[in-house]
């Protein structure tokens, strides 16, 4: 039988020839704030994970985004409106697929607390909730997260984020081991690039770090344990990206859509049960909700000069996923199922002196 080691996580392999940020994280993007609510008693393994794109109203200052669906397979709310108009309205909300309705319902009260006048003298408000399913560990059909949770993560978040089992990734699973919360930054040039994902897709003899192939090793330590994950891949992908560049949202589409690059290389192929979804936001200025204010003069990066983004967000992406798996500890939650942390499977993989 493996050994299982408690260690803590060393230095996972850095991805890539780009530098990080000073915290490699997307809060090494100005402006970009996260927060955590996580839910760990007995079997209610779940939580809520919020990121703030900037530090103003999300309401009357639009940050522009755009979305790419590489796998539709998901229940997110908010995405058309993204799509068409381009802009975000409320902070982005992560948590458990049956917690989509109370989350959006908590962004929405949220909204009319700040502004009276929503869906009354003003339009509505477009809430914008992700999901991944964390039924396997999680008594998901308790819906345990509320409006209080959703609150506590906004008040809680700061420019340091906690990683793996926490917030959103408490119940999420991935290549058969636990899963959750990553992020990561890299620098381009004269720009800032972060990712934030919540992982909870692949199967075990999927996975490839760095290049390495270590799904069959996994499988034989899983298989050991009794613990194998039979069966086609079910889980899903959130990953938001952020960049200090002054994009448009067409651009910014652009941009999400490479974060499928990095997601590929870590051994996914976007399986018919996963919902593999990417947005991507640039805190370079800001869109005025008072038609009477004046629209921002920005001059957007020139496409022949968007290559460094996107390499910077394929290794963003890809390290914030190898992130999670590093971070994320052994978790015990609904009828006795268990997730074990990868370096509690593979502590060979752990590079910590």
């Amino acid at each position: 039988m493996p050994h299982e080691s408690s260690a803590a996580p060393g230095a996972p392999p850095h991805i890539g020839e780009l530098p990080a940020g000073a915290r490699n994280a997307i809060t090494d993007v100005p402006g970009v704030r996260v927060g955590h609510c996580t839910l760990a008693d007995g079997a209610v393994q779940t939580g809520v994970t919020v990121l703030l794109p900037n530090a103003g109203d999300p309401y009357l200052d639009k940050v522009p985004a755009a979305a790419a669906v590489l796998n539709g397979f998901g229940k997110s709310i908010g995405l058309v409106q993204v799509d068409e108009l381009g802009v975000l309205e409320t902070p982005i909300a992560l948590t458990n697929t049956f917690a989509v309705g109370a989350v959006a319902q908590a962004q929405i009260r949220q909204a009319i607390a700040a502004h009276a006048e929503i869906g009354r003298a003003w339009p509505t408000v477009n809430p914008l909730v992700f999901e991944c399913n964390d039924g396997y560990l999680n008594d998901i059909q308790a819906m345990a997260v509320g409006e209080t949770h959703y609150l506590q993560a906004c008040a809680a978040a700061g420019v340091e984020v906690a990683q793996g089992a926490v917030g959103a990734g408490r119940g999420m699973s991935a290549f058969g081991v636990k899963g959750g919360i990553g992020t990561a930054s890299r620098i381009a040039g004269a720009y800032r690039v972060g990712a934030l994902v919540l992982a909870n897709y692949g199967t075990p003899a999927m996975l490839t770090v760095a290049g390495n192939r270590i799904g069959p090793a996994l499988v034989q330590r899983l298989a050991a344990l009794a613990a194998a994950d039979a069966g086609p891949e079910k889980g899903s992908i959130i990953m938001i990206v952020a960049t200090d560049a002054p994009l448009d949202s067409r651009q910014l589409g652009r941009l999400a859509r490479r974060a499928g690059a990095g997601l590929a290389r870590t051994g996914s192929v976007y399986g018919h049960g996963s919902g593999d979804i990417a947005l991507a936001f640039s805190t370079a200025y800001t869109v005025p909700h008072d038609a009477a204010a004046p629209m921002p003069a920005v001059a957007m990066v020139h496409e022949t000069a968007l290559d460094p983004l996107f390499h910077a967000a394929a290794d963003s992406v890809e390290q914030a996923i190898v992130h999670a798996l590093w971070h994320a500890e052994t978790v015990s939650g609904r009828d006795g199922h268990c997730r074990r942390g990868l370096l509690a499977l593979m502590p060979e993989l752990n590079t910590a002196d």
